[in-house]
Order: C-alpha cells, then sequence, then structure tokens
C-alpha cells in the first residue's frame, strides 16, 4: 500500500519534476463544477445539445433538503483547488470518509478567508489568491473511502471543485486532523516557495549551467545546444536584443524555438520564443512557477527528461539578424529517463476545428489533441478581440451592463472541456474562460494583469479591446491520461464578428500553447506554424 503524508501532497504544488511521472493505474483528475446542466451528450443520436449553454452559476447534482450537493467522489483522492466568483456567508459543509459531522462547516466566504476556527484571516496568499475578484484556495484537502461537499442556501455563485483520485490501494492522511502544527509549518513553506517563483535559485550540486550566445539570420535555423546523456533540463533562461516596444512583437513572433529528445524525428516542444514563455503579445513581465519574463529576461522551469540528447534550435522566420543569449541548467538522473515522460509544448492557431466542431460541437475550440499517455499542464492563451467604436452611446459608461449593452464585446465566458482516453461527456466541464484560468466578472472594468504561480494575466489592454493574454498551469492539478486526451475551450466568437447594431466586422481571434508530458517515443499531431499565421494577423477593424 502507497502511503501519502500531508507533506506529500503539498510537495505536488511545486515540484515540478513530479509531472514527469508516468501515470498509475487508476489515477485520474477531474472538475465538478456550477456548469449548466442544460448541455449533455444525446446516447442515442450521439450528439451534443445545448452545447452553449451559459447559466453556468446555477449547476449541481442533486439537493439534500435545502443543501446542493456540489461535489461527490469515492476515495482515495484529493481536492486540490476550491475556486468561485461570489463566496458569500451561506456555509459550506465538506464530509469526508462517510463521517456524520462536517470537517469543515463554515460560511463559503470565510473559506477563503479563514484556516480553520482562527480568528485572525487566513495568511498564506500564494495559496489563497484574489486574482481580479476570483477567489481561490490551494490547500489540499484529502480523503480515503469518500468525500461530499454541500453549499448551504446564500452561499454565492459560482464553483469549481477541482480532484484527483489515487490507486485503490493508496493511503492518505486524516483530514483535518492532519492540518497540525507540522502540516501548517509545512504550509507556510510551500507558500514561501510559490511566492519565490522565478527568482534565482542554488543549483543541485551535480547541476551545470551553460551559457551560449545565438545570431540567427533571416530565414536560418541554427542550433542552440546538443546536451548528451541521461539528463534533465531543469531551467532556460534567455535574454534576447530586444527593439523598441512594439516592435518586439514581431520578432518575439518571428523566432521560433523547437526542443528535439533522443531520436525524435520532429520536436517535442515548438513555438514562437515569446508565445512559450507565457505572455504575448512582445514582453509582458510576470512570475509564475513554471514559467515568467522578468526585467532580466525569460524563465521556464518545467522539468525536461531525455535518455540520449536534447537538440535545441532557434529559427528566425524574420527580414533583420536576431541575438538571443542562453543559459541552460541540466543534471544528471539518477534512473534511466526511459520510465519517464518528455515534456511537450506546441503554439497553434486553430488547429483541428473541423474534427472538434462536429455533433453539435460547434462552439469547441480545441487546446490540446494528443494520444498515447501523459499529464495535461497547463495553457498560453493569447487573445486578439478587437472591435470598432458603437455609433450609438451606450446609457452608462462602459458600453451599458448585462442585457443592455451597445455592443456585446466581451470575449469569454468560454467553458473548458476535457476529455480523458475516449470519454464522450468530459470529465473537466468549467464555467467561463475566466474562471478556469481563476479569476471573475471579467466582462466589466476595471481591466487589471496580475500574477500568481498558477493563473496570470500578463497583458490586457486597459480598455480590453485588443490583446489580452492569460495562462493557467495545472501543476498539483494536471490532468493524467492513458491514451487520449483532449481539451478544448469554448469560443463564443468567430474570428470575424459582427454585433447587431455594428456596420462592418470585428475580430476576435485565439492562439494558444498547450504544455503537456507524453510518453518517451510519443509523437503528437501539432506542426510548425508559417510565420503568416503568427504576426500581421490583426489590423484595425
Amino acid at each position: 500500500m502507497a502511503s501519502i503524508t500531508y507533506q506529500d501532497l503539498l510537495r505536488r504544488l511545486y515540484d515540478l519534476r513530479l509531472l514527469a511521472e508516468p501515470p498509475q493505474p487508476g489515477e485520474r483528475s477531474g472538475v465538478f463544477s456550477s456548469y449548466d446542466r442544460r448541455s449533455h451528450y444525446n446516447a442515442e443520436t450521439g450528439m451534443y445539445e445545448n452545447w452553449d449553454a451559459n447559466r453556468d452559476g446555477e449547476g449541481y447534482i442533486r439537493q439534500e433538503g435545502e443543501s446542493l450537493v456540489v461535489f461527490e467522489a469515492d476515495g482515495p483522492g484529493v481536492i486540490w483547488r476550491i475556486w468561485s466568483a461570489l463566496p458569500e456567508m451561506g456555509h459550506i459543509r465538506i464530509f469526508i470518509d462517510g463521517e456524520p459531522t462536517p470537517a469543515v462547516d463554515c460560511p463559503f466566504r470565510d473559506f477563503f478567508e479563514r484556516f480553520g476556527n482562527e480568528t485572525p484571516p487566513l495568511n498564506f496568499p500564494e495559496l489563497t489568491p484574489t486574482l481580479s475578484r476570483g477567489r481561490n484556495r490551494f490547500i489540499p484537502i484529502p480523503y480515503n473511502r469518500s468525500c461530499k461537499v454541500l453549499l448551504e442556501p446564500g452561499w454565492g455563485r459560482y464553483y469549481h471543485f477541482t480532484y484527483t483520485t489515487f490507486p485503490a490501494a493508496t493511503k492518505l492522511p486524516r483530514f483535518p486532523a492532519c492540518l497540525d502544527r507540522d502540516a501548517a509549518i509545512a504550509l507556510a513553506a510551500t507558500d514561501r516557495i510559490l511566492a519565490e517563483r522565478g527568482r534565482p535559485r542554488a543549483p543541485e550540486v551535480a547541476a551545470e549551467t551553460i551559457h551560449y550566445r545565438v545570431e540567427v539570420a533571416p530565414g536560418q535555423t541554427v542550433p542552440v545546444c546538443t546536451l548528451t546523456g541521461n539528463r534533465a533540463i531543469t531551467e532556460i533562461r534567455v535574454a534576447p536584443a530586444l527593439p523598441p516596444s512594439p516592435a518586439d512583437r514581431d520578432m518575439l513572433r518571428e523566432l521560433a524555438l523547437s526542443i528535439t529528445w533522443d531520436a525524435e524525428t520532429a520536436p517535442s516542444v515548438w513555438s514562437p520564443l515569446g508565445d512559450f514563455f507565457g505572455a504575448a503579445p512582445g514582453v509582458n513581465l510576470y512570475r509564475s512557477l513554471p514559467l515568467g519574463m522578468t526585467e532580466s529576461g525569460f524563465y521556464c522551469r518545467w522539468y525536461m527528461p531525455f535518455a540520449a540528447q536534447a537538440q535545441i534550435e532557434l529559427t528566425n522566420d524574420g527580414a533583420q539578424t536576431r541575438r538571443v543569449e542562453f543559459a541552460i541548467t541540466h543534471e544528471p538522473l539518477a534512473r534511466s529517463a526511459n520510465q519517464l515522460l518528455r515534456f511537450h509544448a506546441k503554439w497553434h492557431r486553430d488547429a483541428f476545428l473541423e474534427q472538434v466542431q462536429q455533433n453539435g460541437r460547434n462552439i469547441d475550440w480545441p487546446l490540446l489533441l494528443t494520444t498515447g499517455q501523459g499529464r495535461f499542464c497547463g495553457v498560453h492563451l493569447h487573445v486578439w478581440n478587437r472591435w470598432a467604436e458603437p455609433a450609438q452611446a451606450a446609457e452608462s459608461w462602459w458600453y451599458g451592463q448585462w442585457d443592455r449593452k451597445n455592443i456585446d464585446w466581451w470575449w469569454g465566458e468560454g467553458d473548458e472541456k476535457f476529455f480523458v482516453d475516449g470519454e464522450m461527456f468530459p470529465s473537466t466541464f468549467g464555467t467561463g474562460s475566466e474562471d478556469y484560468i481563476g479569476y471573475a466578472w471579467a466582462a466589466e472594468p476595471p481591466f487589471p494583469t496580475f500574477e500568481s504561480a498558477f493563473a496570470c494575466q500578463p497583458y490586457i489592454e486597459l480598455n480590453a479591446n485588443g490583446h489580452t493574454s492569460v495562462n493557467r498551469f495545472q501543476i498539483c492539478d494536471n490532468v493524467p491520461f492513458t491514451r487520449a486526451f483532449e481539451a478544448s475551450i469554448e469560443k463564443y466568437k468567430p474570428n470575424r464578428w459582427r454585433d447587431g447594431a455594428q456596420p462592418g466586422h470585428n475580430y476576435c481571434l485565439y492562439a494558444a500553447v498547450a504544455y503537456w508530458y507524453q510518453g518517451a517515443g510519443e509523437t503528437d499531431p501539432y506542426g510548425p506554424t508559417p510565420v503568416s499565421e503568427r504576426v500581421g494577423y490583426y489590423s484595425e477593424p
């Protein structure tokens, strides 16, 4: 029997090495959310019906008296992330392992603000970030046999509970008894690790950092380095010689980074340089756990094992010679990398739309389609949503409110949907694009940038009319798969859209980098994207 301590669970919040471990038999992840239950799959017709239903604050499993059952799962498992757009004073009650007395019974708002029954507010800012009005809580709640969550009247609106089920023989700590003094100290240490994300750190004893200076002429692909041995890359730092803004936007899309593992014939990593590091367009300063852009350059800390060699290349699809400095840290492995997964990251725009948008799924925009075994670890999404000012003035200062707008400009509301190993109905079904990232009520100003360990908005126009850059990294709550995986997100607007009272066309274009791990030697279906699809695609409406 595998025994997992509470400290082991906390390690899964920050130790990126664990993402390269192959999924265990019986390991799976999913989300219970308040998505609109009118959306369903009709097995008789093979059609997805009401797939764009959008009353996403009202869904639940069933009622027990006046309470809503919103989470119900057999163990052993753990709830990793709880999110809400509007937690209020109605109670949340969490029942663990069939016990008649709830392990948690408190106002839903207090659940995000207090630690146990302590009078002072909760004081783990990195584990419980509020992101542009969205409440997030990353304090693990383990259970061995079962877990049921009820929300009482007056609880608020919108919820997500992200969880993992472990193999049946796994033994987890008893909650809340596990939140003892040692666990509280471990939580504080975890919070500190997340706060220090992206900052310089002491290398492992056996690690080696090599510096490279690359000059790449127009139309050229040049090798950055070839690393050999049974090793893993633990950090890539990049400092490009940047032109003045906004010319950096095109440059960072014209340069493309590729990484090939071992004997692969096609790279497992391919992306425009800037997008790979989690922000677009151009340079936008932010820090997350795996990726970031800082004043001294960009960093990547995804864990990247290889058994024989790693080849890193840089391509210049622009018209000017570019110079980029690399610092690559790598270390030997204590066991064969053939026992570990390989890191993948691919940038695309509108890839596999026709394959996904069938049988009533016309609203779904594919983030990632792949086969084999692995773990989905998140996405960087760049949105170009640009509209012309409407001719008719609104009754209030921001295009009106709710259903009284003079233009329906908002690009969000798209539910994320993850299909694992051939599921016909997704085990993850979210409540909105902004909710998946971790913020909320983003359809009205002000429009802030924000950052955290697992979710960031590195860039948004002050009036939201133009570029938006967001990312969500699933570290503890990664999604394991053994045969196939599809991540899609709803896209309510076509690439060119018209409002009912608006002449001409406006624009809403998505581009994404998906980050995941996959079995050694397994391929993915994504190839390089032409530079014509990466730059110059946006224009005034």
